[in-house]
């Protein structure tokens, strides 16, 4: 999927965006990334990035759309813009998703 660019793509708040990347990607324990999502995000921010994850997570499941929306109480636009991700081979919520599900593979034998 061609990315459109962004609007903040130029000057220091693509420098931010960068660095803040960077700090995540440095981050190796999930409770360090949970404290970091609470040190930068307010509540209502964390709950939407979580919200989102999910809604990933459910379409990777194969729930319909609809049924997401009814759980979550969201809307088809949000899930629909989930789904366009996943549809592109080079998502990397989609990477992440696949290589979650092998890990749980691996476990289970």
């Amino acid at each position: 999927m061609k990315r459109t660019p962004r609007k903040d793509d130029s000057g220091e708040l693509r420098v931010a965006r960068l660095e803040l990347a960077s700090a995540l990607a440095s981050l190796t324990k999930p409770d360090d990334v949970e404290r970091f999502f609470e040190d930068v995000f307010t509540q209502a921010e964390t709950r939407d990035i979580a919200l989102r994850w999910r809604i990933f997570q459910l379409l990777d499941e194969g729930l319909p759309q609809r049924e997401i929306g009814e759980r979550l109480g969201v809307s088809l636009c949000k899930i629909t813009r989930g789904s366009r991700f996943l549809k592109d081979p080079e998502s990397v919520v989609r990477k992440i998703l696949e290589r979650n599900k092998a890990k749980k593979k691996g476990k289970c034998k």
